[in-house]
């Protein structure tokens, strides 16, 4: 099941390939995500054994040399806001599911759709269309700084 996820977000990487930001490493958001893709959610997790979401962000912005806070509620307060419709690969989107605040996040990936730890699926990709997320989604938070940015573009560009 994990290989047919991975082959299922390599294509979708494929071709979607104008919106894929490659940062200072040379990989893309989207290459470190489907390295994890299907790792189970484990509460407090932060490492390739399990994570839970806050700790999935961690890992996948430790690759870019990215200090963050560690729960999702302080990830909300890092960076700068961002409107849900000037989303680019890489920023934070954060999402009300317990009624009480923010208490989910992922990392978008692009085409509407973003990387996440879930409780039930692990690492798995959802889409900011989905009724479950539309409805409880909160903010949206850029951590890459924008000179990071134009050179992803430039090296994307090569």
């Amino acid at each position: 099941m994990k290989r047919i996820l991975i082959s299922l977000l390599g294509a979708t990487i494929a071709f979607g390939a104008l919106g894929t930001s490659t940062y200072a490493n040379g990989n893309s958001i989207e290459s470190e995500v489907s390295e994890v893709i299907g790792t189970p959610y484990k509460y407090g997790g932060t490492t390739t054994a399990g994570f839970d979401c806050s700790g999935f962000i961690l890992h996948i912005m430790d690759n870019y040399k990215l200090d963050l806070p560690r729960t999702s509620q302080t990830q909300a307060k890092t960076g700068s806001y961002v409107e849900k419709e000037d989303l680019r690969a890489g920023d934070l989107v954060f999402f009300n599911t317990n009624g009480r605040g923010i208490s989910h996040a992922g990392i978008y990936i692009g085409e509407n759709k973003f990387a996440h730890s879930s409780t039930s699926k692990g690492v798995t990709i959802s889409s900011l269309s989905e009724g479950y997320y539309k409805d409880r989604y909160v903010t949206a938070r850029r951590v890459l700084s924008n000179s990071m940015f134009e050179k992803v573009t430039k090296e994307i560009h090569k």
